[in-house]
């Protein structure tokens, strides 16, 4: 994938966003930290503080288990919203042209849900990998050969 000069390029999962910028040219990027933030997200076992709640089935005599609460994917979930509005209001800033956005399917789903119309104006390109724990030249290099 070719990387335009002064591209944004959010590198995000959903308890890590790492906003860099292409200080390169379009065909070696040279990415430079702007931003990074991590949430503090515990496992859901630490999270949870009880088991799920039954309740009487509406017909017949049997009880039914109610479907337990991820609070662990909620949270990535609700992180991956707050990285869309962050990108957003850098958008309606005007503070990048072209936008590439780097993360997991599952969190590149929830980010797509909350995209503004100016992100998506600006989007020059998305990868489906998670690559938040790879040093920076190795992003690089993925996005070179993207």
């Amino acid at each position: 994938m070719r990387v335009p000069h002064n591209s944004f390029i959010v590198v995000a999962d959903g308890e890590k966003m790492l906003f860099f910028r292409n200080d390169g040219d379009a065909d070696y990027p040279k990415l430079e930290v702007e931003r990074k933030r991590q949430s503090e997200n515990p496992p859901n076992r630490d999270i949870k503080t009880d088991s799920p709640g039954r309740a009487f089935a509406s017909i017949g005599n049997g009880r039914s288990a109610m479907a337990e609460a991820d609070f662990h994917q909620i949270e990535e979930d609700r992180f991956a919203a707050e990285t869309a509005e962050l990108l957003r209001k850098r958008a309606l800033q005007n503070d990048f042209e072209s936008l590439i956005v780097v993360a997991p399917p599952r969190t590149l789903g929830e980010l797509r849900k909350h995209y503004h119309k100016e992100v998506e104006k600006r989007l020059a390109g998305e990868i489906a990998k998670d690559l938040t724990g790879h040093p920076v030249s190795e992003i690089e290099k993925i996005l070179s050969a993207e």
